[in-house]
């Protein structure tokens, strides 16, 4: 099937991904308050997996198409990398709350870019390696490091925008050989077992609400990824990727608006910056590509 390049449709759908993916960290920021983070994780995976398993059985050649590769270690590492991130991520949630935890893994998109070079050999240049300069400032901004108010649990979503970044880079370099279809069949499937070999030991009871609330959780992660898949079936990802900064509007103002967080002048500040260096570096990628 011939890729199109709708980018009113890619911009339209990327912004309501993002709003769902906001809600989603509202939900699990809700959760993992009230239970394991290793349990709430390991029961969105089991969702998450049946979703790619079901996408997988309607491609041709089904599962076993899916699953061929000639990297299962690359494969392997991915799923795991992300299922990790994924789980420091939803504690940075508990720990700083939703507004913090966003404007720090805002920077995540300037780690792809600075480690691109020496990971994949893709040329960076001076006008990219300034803007990744000015996104760390804001990233400074935000942590404040040697101030007297300094939280070194604001280095849990640095943490986990490292760890997404590496996934990224991976990802482009399994793309290389295998299709995007395996490269997200492992993904879920990988993260599933490995959460439920983890996870199943901090089974705790759910009240009937959370369950709700669970499920919720669950059909928008599923909801979520394939809306993205579309928007990047439809559109060109380096007309529709600068969007995606409208996850940390979105978590902001479910941060503020229903778990009564606020908005630091340096955080405000902070991410600012780090959102305009990464704007230009998609427009770099975009002029150059």
């Amino acid at each position: 099937m011939t890729q199109s390049n709708n980018v009113p449709l890619g911009i339209l759908l990327m912004i309501v991904t993002t709003f769902i993916f906001a809600v989603q960290d509202g939900i699990s920021r809700h959760l993992a308050a009230e239970y394991n983070v290793l349990m709430i994780v390991m029961i969105r995976y089991w969702f998450f997996a049946a979703f790619v398993i079901a996408i997988a059985k309607r491609r041709a050649g089904g599962i076993r198409a899916a699953a061929k590769t000639s990297q299962p270690v690359l494969q392997i590492t991915r799923g795991l990398l992300l299922s990790t991130e994924i789980c420091v991520m939803v504690a940075a949630f508990t720990v700083l709350g939703l507004v913090e935890s966003h404007a720090v893994f805002t920077c995540y998109p300037l780690l792809i870019a600075a480690l691109s070079g020496p990971v994949l050999g893709e040329r960076v240049g001076w006008r990219r390696w300034a803007a990744i300069g000015v996104g760390f400032v804001g990233v400074l901004i935000i942590l404040r490091p040697g101030a007297a108010v300094f939280d070194p649990a604001a280095l849990i979503p640095l943490l986990a925008a490292a760890m997404f970044a590496v996934y990224g880079l991976l990802t482009r370099y399994a793309g290389r050989r295998d299709k995007t279809a395996t490269s997200f069949f492992w993904t879920g499937v990988v993260g599933a077992v490995a959460m439920t070999a983890i996870g199943a030991a901090f089974w705790e009871p759910m009240t009937r609400p959370d369950w709700g609330w669970m499920i919720c959780l669950c059909f928008t992660g599923v909801t979520g990824h394939w809306l993205l898949i579309r928007c990047y079936e439809v559109a060109e990802a380096s007309a529709v990727q600068p969007f995606a900064y409208l996850q940390l509007v979105f978590a902001s103002l479910i941060g503020i608006s229903i778990f009564g967080e606020t908005v630091s002048t340096n955080v405000a500040i902070g991410a600012t910056i780090i959102v305009a260096a990464g704007l230009f570096t998609f427009w770099r990628e975009r002029v150059q590509g």
